[in-house]
């Protein structure tokens, strides 16, 4: 349990995607964390499969994985062992992990990663209210002067996230 507590948060956090604009991790790390083969991870998950509805967990379509594997622009040894599309567990499907992998090691890592969880959360939400709160004292200074405006569009800048172009994935319906 040790390498658990010492484990620095930024190794987890690493491991959290956007996928389907959910925040998961896949279960190659999550495997790695507790410790046990991917193999058995997924043979886990799959005799509890009514413990994993949709929004706990869901597999990367083939589409998915390309995408992503390229996004993630992966090592050559990081792609050992993501022959098929991962198995990918939001927030509430990693909690859901630790009832079915109950060893004491996926206990505690259950427990480092719902805390990192709740951390983006939370500096998620004050980010917002930074922002509305910026805005407000915007409206409320004289628009006028060109050094309030660039000091608000310099620190728009440092707020807001990068704007790049992305091909949707996932399925699309017609009309």
């Amino acid at each position: 349990m040790e390498v658990l507590t010492t484990m620095p948060e930024e190794v987890i956090m690493n491991r959290i995607y956007c996928i389907r604009g959910e925040k998961v991790m896949i279960d190659r790390d999550l495997a790695d964390l507790y410790g046990v083969e991917t193999k058995r991870l997924k043979e886990a998950v799959r005799r509890n499969l009514n413990r994993f509805p949709e929004d706990f967990m869901f597999e990367m379509t083939k589409d998915e994985f390309e995408l992503w594997r390229n996004e993630n622009k992966l090592q050559h040894q990081d792609k050992r062992g993501l022959r098929h599309p991962p198995f990918c567990f939001t927030e509430q499907g990693v909690t859901m992990l630790s009832c079915v992998l109950s060893s004491e090691r996926a206990i505690a890592v259950n427990i480092k990663i719902i805390r990192i969880f709740s951390k983006m959360r939370s500096f998620l939400i004050t980010n917002k209210e930074m922002v509305l709160k910026l805005e407000e004292l915007e409206r409320k200074t004289n628009k006028n002067s060109k050094q309030i405006r660039l000091i608000f569009q310099t620190l728009r800048q440092l707020i807001e996230e990068p704007k790049t172009e992305r091909t949707p994935i996932g399925f699309k319906q017609n009309g």
